[in-house]
């Protein structure tokens, strides 16, 4: 027998409406694949629900999704039609999904010139299974009873419970939960029946928030897949926002489906950076949010400190079996995040944010500054290590195991100094003392200084030259030594002031280079590094916000041709993914491929791909 292994999502139709999801088959059914289910916070409560007419499949002609949180299903069925060549028996499956609700109306339309009895059958199969277990590839069913009312069925898990309504029907619960209908439909004529399913799971820590109301102004002339990207990108935006329980009004949105479904501190910071161009609000807010739960203390098991912006927060402990990875719920392991939110409130200011609002945040961004300025080590840059031996062993953006090597292979050894991470760390200091004296706040002085030092230690000991040329390493290792792979990396440090305009000149340059540029966006990792695949996560894919940060540095930096062959890369591969852009795809050059290969494991929607496509609107129209 095989090992368990994580799902593969690349086929498998997804409807959302955070921190509700169901995953499932072309023809809405559930059960075949192994990410299929209906998932509610970090549980499973069902793998299995399908739809049968007397035994039989309906069979599927055509899938849509409309919005992200609705899916369209239209079928025939050729076991009830008559003997014409042409179907006259359809069946359409209208889905939506909602905060804790999931409900389907099933309507039979009939051609036929006789009146027509169509039995029905939805066979639903509890699971309960957490998140984490599905992840990993091996699920573990747990017990669950059923309570057969009028109309209704009630099926109890441990701490989790949910109820299928579905009237008309005949209900059963043996070993499965059944609703059974008998439609009698008439000559030339249709009938319609609707089952709903209401989820409830008392720990979660999160809930879904209202829709937005989103919308993009795109210019006549604009090219026509990027307004189709945005419009698709801002429907699965309103998916994933999400709301803590004790402050409803204050809105972020959740990382991405479907394992990150929760409060992110690195990927609804960006997520709303991206979406400036758009809407301050959703910055605003998160930005509050973050600033509640912002570390208050010392505490090693939870990598907390005070002033520290978290990394993630879930309603129970997150173990990675395989991995060795066991976090917290209220998890800190993450460097960027600080730096992060400090230049979000930044932005947020001068794109309009209320002052009375950033006024609020006043103590929370010199908490921050001081955690950045006192967390430097002893070279003066911002570094991490895992302190607890089960965390996050790499806490930048790119935190898989081996993201960070050298330009051989060999991987780099902690505590690690990225460099993007110096370059959020300037940016937040010029531009966290700007706020302060705007506010007549004091300590201007002291940041500025640390800035302009940082800046000059980094010129000095960042800088490597290859075969590719001179820019910046990806990091700085445990004994100081520059890591010299050519990554993505450094397009973060465009527009941050840490590089001058030459730098910047440079390092724009390589990033469409051939060993970078994959025709369908930046790649993570250079072609020539040792480590390079095109299927590796962090070393050789191409991520849509990643390349869309790098585009809008390089537009900041003045580097517009740059910044414009990148927009177009990811253009070209968002018209590939129907223009809902994964986590990721592959690295593959479009000189081989005439469309990015799918990285199978690959999130979607995930709320920094789909605000990428923000970002690039706003960079295609300046």
């Amino acid at each position: 027998m095989s090992a368990p292994r994580q799902p593969f999502l690349t086929d498998a139709i997804m409807t959302l409406h955070a921190p509700t999801q169901v995953w499932s088959a072309r023809d809405g059914d559930l059960g075949t694949g192994a990410i299929e289910g209906i998932y509610h916070g970090d549980t499973r409560f069902a793998h299995v629900v399908e739809l049968t007419s007397a035994g039989a499949h309906p069979e599927v002609i055509s899938t849509a999704s409309p919005a992200a949180s609705r899916l369209k299903v239209e079928a025939v069925l050729r076991d009830v039609d008559g003997d014409q060549p042409d179907p006259q028996v359809r069946l359409s499956r209208d889905r939506t999904v909602g905060d804790g609700l999931v409900r389907e109306r099933i309507t039979v339309r009939s051609h036929r010139d006789a009146e027509m009895r169509v039995a029905l059958e939805l066979r639903l199969v509890p699971e309960f299974a957490p998140l984490q277990e599905v992840k990993a590839g091996a699920p573990a069913p747990r017990e669950w009873t059923a309570e057969v009312g009028d109309g209704l069925v009630t099926v109890t898990g441990t701490g989790s419970r949910m109820t299928l309504s579905a009237p008309a029907a005949r209900l059963s619960a043996s070993g499965a939960v059944r609703a059974e209908w008998m439609l009698v439909c008439p000559a030339r004529g249709e009938l319609s029946v609707e089952w709903a399913i209401a989820l409830h799971d008392p720990s979660l820590v999160v809930r879904g928030a209202p829709p937005a109301g989103w919308e993009a102004e795109l210019a006549p002339e604009a090219d026509p897949r990027l307004r189709l990207w945005v419009r698709r990108a801002l429907s699965d935006l309103e998916a994933l926002r999400l709301v803590l329980p004790a402050h409803p009004d204050d809105v972020f949105v959740g990382a991405g489906a479907p394992w990150f479904l929760t409060l992110f501190g690195r990927d609804s910071l960006w997520a709303a950076r991206l979406l400036l161009p758009l809407d301050a609000r959703l910055a605003a807010s998160t930005l509050r949010v973050l600033a509640r739960l912002q570390g208050t203390t010392h505490a090693p098991e939870r990598a907390e400190a005070p002033g520290k912006i978290l990394h993630e927060l879930r309603a129970g402990a997150l173990e990675l079996p395989g991995e060795g990875v066991v976090l917290p719920p209220l998890y800190y392991g993450t460097v960027d995040a600080t730096p992060l939110w400090v230049c979000l409130l930044a932005e947020a200011a001068e794109r309009g944010m209320p002052d009375d609002e950033v006024r609020a945040l006043l103590p929370a961004l010199r908490a921050a500054l001081d955690w950045m300025l006192e967390s430097a080590g002893d070279d003066g840059f911002l570094d991490y290590v895992d302190e607890t031996g089960h965390g996050l062993s790499n806490q930048g953006w790119k935190d898989s195991g081996d993201s960070i090597q050298w330009r051989d292979g060999t991987l780099a050894a902690g505590p690690i100094a990225l460099c993007e991470v110096q370059g959020y760390a300037y940016e937040a200091a010029v531009e966290g003392a700007r706020l302060l004296e705007r506010f007549d706040e004091p300590g201007v002085a002291r940041l500025r200084a640390w800035a302009a030092g940082l800046r000059a230690r980094f010129a000095e000991r960042f800088w490597v030259t290859t075969p590719e040329g001179t820019y910046p390493a990806i990091a700085l290792d445990r004994d100081g030594s520059a890591v010299d792979t050519l990554t993505s990396n450094i397009g973060h440090l465009l527009g941050t002031g840490i590089l001058d305009a030459d730098q910047e000149r440079a390092v724009a340059g390589l990033l469409v280079g051939p060993t970078m540029s994959s025709g369908f966006g930046v790649r993570t990792m250079s072609t020539a590094a040792a480590g390079y695949w095109p299927l590796s996560y962090h070393g050789g894919s191409v991520w849509a916000h990643d390349s869309a940060i790098v585009a809008h540095g390089m537009a900041r930096a003045g580097c517009r041709a740059e910044a414009a062959a990148v927009v177009a890369g990811l253009l070209a591969a968002a018209e590939a993914f129907d223009y809902r852009m994964p986590e990721l795809h592959a690295g593959d050059s479009d000189a081989d491929a005439p469309v990015p290969a799918p990285y199978p494991a690959a999130c979607r929607p995930q709320a920094w791909s789909a605000a990428a496509a923000v970002t690039c609107w706003d960079v295609s129209r300046e």
